[in-house]
């Protein structure tokens, strides 16, 4: 079976955004056990010019959301950014898991010479599909996800390897 746009996509972003609702999870019970307001953990940032927690999960929702939208040629739904809660991030990345799961792998698929349209604060720039896929979707998504991660070990949330990878697919 060759390597199709939606299976190098879709269940990627299904399953990491899935092992992240986990670690937001975690957070939670973190928060909950150690008796403080998990709302600090929103805040909680690798480096002061970086952008904290909660906007690390809303960009990588984002950036699955939009990347497959723009691949199948669908409009994405639209999200405020307005999450204040670790609940609120999760219900974000399940509306984004629903999304994803929602697109035909039919309108994915042949959008390797497809122009896709990336608009930029510095203008647009429009790149084919595959290369906007492996060279920008997958990079930015697992850059915010991993981040994500790195946040929440570093403010003391017990996860670790198996948590970032979540279940391996079992061979067939």
């Amino acid at each position: 079976m060759s390597i199709s746009m939606h299976s190098a996509s879709a269940p990627i972003f299904v399953r990491m955004l899935g092992n992240l609702d986990q670690w937001l999870a975690k957070a939670e019970a973190h928060a909950a056990s150690r008796k403080f307001d998990s709302k600090l953990l929103l805040g909680v940032r690798l480096a002061p010019d970086m952008l904290p927690l909660s906007n690390q999960v809303q960009i990588a929702s984002d950036t699955a959301k939009f990347g497959m939208a723009r691949l199948a040629g669908v409009e994405a739904p639209k999200f405020e950014d307005n999450e204040t809660t670790l609940a609120e991030l999760r219900a974000r990345v399940a509306k984004t898991i629903e999304f994803v799961r929602s697109v035909p792998a039919a309108k994915v698929d042949g959008s390797e010479e497809r122009d896709i349209t990336v608009p930029r604060r510095d203008g647009s720039i429009v790149l084919k599909g595959e290369t906007y896929l492996k060279q920008v979707v997958l990079a930015n998504f697992f850059f915010h996800v991993t981040t994500t991660y790195a946040l929440l070990r570093h403010s003391g949330v017990e996860l670790g390897k198996s948590d970032f990878l979540g279940a391996l697919p079992q061979p067939a």
